[in-house]
């Protein structure tokens, strides 16, 4: 797994195996500038995780697991539904979700993300998996209450801190066969299969490519299965994807 990370007041990325973290030299999502293992090792917890990238955008795509859809009592979508979370939403690993104060009724959405490698446009499905650096572990938290007043869905998901990601990146993943859950204090509260999808992931990067150039280390996130629900002030989520060597953390804090 890929990681970024904060150590002495230098950002690097680095290589995680077991406990221990391979720095990277170079930028890996810098076109044309070569990276090395360096050789270094330090401790995983000698370093500060940050968020694996940093996308100018993240596409996200609703109603996309067939068991969502069935719990919503909604038809199964003729074409991807996309829309938008702004860059400034995002955090890292270990991040604190500030539940807004616009809001009562702030909702948890377990996502597969998807990190864009290389600028994409107009690719085919067939030619996506060129494009992709790999996937991350991520959240799309959503004011529902504000999402469902306003009748589109920019505000209600665009709250910074709203789109915890991360720990790391994890590249060339059966991104169709993977376990992927989230518990609240401890508690189970969604959990699926990414066999689920209705749009898999090539096809998804063919249709949002048409419509907007991806640019080196944008996120797509895939869709939230069945059991979305509410948080509350000081819960605790956890995130789990299947093969992802370690869990996404956050808390949820007053504003």
């Amino acid at each position: 797994m890929i990681i970024r990370f904060e150590r002495n007041q230098k950002i690097k990325y680095g290589w995680v195996v077991e406990d221990r973290v391979r720095v990277i030299e170079g930028d890996i999502f810098k076109d044309g500038e070569e990276t090395v293992m360096t050789g270094l090792e330090v401790s995983l917890s000698d370093i500060q995780l940050l968020p694996p990238c940093l996308p100018t955008k993240i596409i996200c795509i609703g109603l996309n697991y067939r068991d969502h859809v069935q719990e919503m009592g909604l038809e199964l979508p003729e074409r991807p539904l996309m829309f938008l979370k702004p860059s400034t939403s995002v955090i890292g690993p270990g991040g604190q979700i500030v539940y807004p104060s616009l809001s009562q009724n702030v909702h948890f959405e377990v996502e597969l993300g998807v990190v864009i490698k290389k600028t994409a446009k107009n690719i085919s499905a067939a030619e996506a998996e060129d494009y992709i650096m790999g996937y991350t572990c991520a959240l799309d938290m959503t004011a529902r209450d504000i999402q469902m007043s306003d009748g589109q869905w920019t505000r209600g998901k665009s709250f910074d801190t709203f789109c915890p990601i991360g720990p790391g990146i994890v590249p060339k993943l059966q991104w169709n066969q993977l376990e992927i859950e989230l518990s609240v204090n401890g508690e189970m509260r969604q959990k699926s299969n990414t066999n689920q999808l209705i749009f898999g992931v090539p096809q998804l990067m063919e249709d949002i490519s048409k419509v907007m150039t991806l640019l080196p280390g944008d996120i797509i996130l895939t869709g939230t299965p069945s059991g979305v629900g509410a948080v509350n002030i000081g819960d605790q989520l956890e995130v789990r994807i299947e093969d992802f060597p370690l869990p996404l953390r956050c808390e949820i804090v007053k504003e």
